[in-house]
């Protein structure tokens, strides 16, 4: 049996006539695609491709696999589109919600796998803080918003119609200026390290950091800067740039555009949790389609998967 996926990645470089231009039509780097070609080969027990330095030509094993390739891809989108009518999922608008973190670095892999499932959908996409976004959904503004939670913090409560659903939970890292003493430990950091250290703080009114600002104050961080609204860009930039340490989490952190030291804290108890508010008073099935695979992508592991 081969996969679908394979198959299709084959007639993308028929078509393209070169493994780099298949790649950039599919999404794919180069050795990615390279790889899913290598593994359908080895499916076949021959060679599909001949590689010279214009790009690729097919064998004649190729020219066959991709002949029928093209028959059972045919067949696998006129099942999508029967299933999508018989589901409800022919037509129709899906209206997202996201915060910046999300919207930049979870949204966009998740909505090309609805979109490709799923292509007679309307989608559209608003920022939102994460507050306003669970406010949205209570409105009826949008169906589905990525929100987030921090760990400790005072429970907030929730509109009597809407419900949540934790998608990825992710601890808070220190960051700091590349070669920082406290960043360059292997092991995890003691929060009673941080006596001491200027602090960039963050939005400390905010409900969603107020317990996380209070067990850095309580470790002895002292507040050297105040980002007052919430931009992880900025508070990285700044860390970057030495005016102090920050706690972030761990997805801004690895995703920093400004060059970042970064280091585990002990414990783990400062953390993120990213849910999808949702209403459940009302069926609708483009929203529980998208958030059964926002569970399938990311709930396995914990960890957003790269697309």
């Amino acid at each position: 049996m081969y996969d679908p996926v394979r198959l299709a990645a084959l007639v993308a470089v028929a078509e393209a006539g070169s493994i780099t231009r298949a790649a950039e039509r599919l999404g794919y780097t180069t050795p990615a695609l390279s790889q899913q070609l290598a593994k359908l080969e080895r499916e076949a027990g021959t060679a599909l491709l001949v590689r010279h330095h214009r790009g690729a030509r097919l064998t004649g094993a190729g020219e066959l696999l991709v002949a029928r390739a093209r028959r059972v891809l045919d067949e696998l989108d006129r099942a999508r589109h029967e299933l999508a009518r018989l589901t409800g999922l022919s037509g129709g608008t899906l209206r997202l919600g996201t915060f910046q973190t999300a919207g930049i670095h979870l949204l966009p892999p998740a909505l090309s796998a609805f979109r490709r499932a799923h292509p007679d959908v309307e989608l559209t996409v608003a920022d939102y803080e994460p507050s306003a976004g669970v406010a949205a959904v209570a409105a009826g503004e949008v169906d589905l918003a990525l929100t987030h939670t921090y760990e400790p913090a005072e429970p907030t409560p929730l509109p009597a119609s809407v419900g949540v659903e934790p998608i990825l939970v992710e601890e808070l890292v220190l960051v700091s200026a590349p070669g920082h003493v406290l960043t360059s430990g292997a092991t995890r950091l003691p929060l009673t390290e941080l006596a001491g250290q200027p602090l960039i703080s963050m939005a400390p009114d905010a409900p969603a950091r107020r317990g996380v600002e209070a067990a850095l104050t309580e470790a002895g961080a002292m507040p050297s800067v105040l980002v007052a609204t919430p931009g992880y860009l900025l508070v990285c930039a700044l860390a970057s740039a030495g005016l102090g340490v920050a706690v972030v989490p761990e997805m801004v952190a690895r995703t920093s555009v400004a060059p970042v030291g970064v280091r585990a804290l002990e414990g783990g108890r400062l953390r993120r949790t990213i849910s999808v508010a949702y209403r459940g008073d009302e069926a609708a099935p483009a929203a529980d389609a998208f958030r059964a695979l926002l569970r399938g992508t990311f709930a396995r592991s914990g960890q957003p998967q790269q697309p």
